[in-house]
């Protein structure tokens, strides 16, 4: 929600004069964290979306000394991928990381949870915590991109959450384990399943 006010007000606000406050409000403007419109005497403030990431970062850095690791939970509905996993998962640049970083070389496929959009922002947030890392490389001509993986709880054995640095799904999300998820929580496209993720 935008904020309507002079820099006067601004200042005032935070304890600065008029021109310190135009100064701080620029700055802010310029660096892409709000947007400013004028008016005839007041100006229209509003957070960019980069703020709003940058003020969630710091909430979540307060929240962890204060509350300890984080995790959240939700329920959602296992569904198929494209098999992309499988192809990902067997290259020998993934598996030696995850095998040192995970502790466990990955089964070649991932289970696909499907989230409803308020539990996928939700799952939105784990993208402050701390996570494990798993970097990007190159090989046989072409890059493979990196990704966060995160302590996920799915009933069964150890698995973890992977967030590809990039990645098309909108409200998919993907777990990674030692064996075959489906096989070893005996789950089928369309079963709900109870998933908590927390924070490494």
């Amino acid at each position: 929600m935008p904020v309507v006010l002079t820099s006067r007000e601004a200042g005032e606000r935070i304890g600065v004069s008029q021109q310190a406050a135009d100064r701080y409000l620029m700055a802010l403007d310029k660096e892409g964290y709000v947007t400013r419109t004028f008016g005839a005497r007041k100006q229209r403030l509003l957070l960019t979306p980069l703020a709003v990431d940058l003020l969630r970062k710091e909430y979540h850095g307060y929240r962890r000394i204060f509350e300890g690791p984080a995790k959240v939970t939700f329920r959602g509905t296992v569904s198929s991928g494209l098999g992309e996993g499988r192809y990902y998962l067997s290259q020998p640049g993934y598996v030696v990381q995850f095998t040192e970083r995970l502790g466990y070389t990955p089964f070649p496929g991932t289970l696909n949870v499907r989230v409803s959009p308020s539990d996928m922002l939700k799952v939105g947030s784990v993208k402050h915590w701390s996570g494990i890392r798993i970097d990007g490389f190159q090989a046989s001509g072409r890059t493979f991109g990196g990704a966060t993986c995160y302590p996920g709880i799915l009933g069964g054995p150890v698995s973890h959450l992977i967030i590809p640095d990039r990645t098309h799904h909108q409200d998919v999300v993907e777990f990674i384990s030692a064996v075959s998820l489906r096989e070893a929580l005996r789950v089928k496209d369309g079963d709900g399943i109870d998933v908590e993720i927390r924070e490494a």
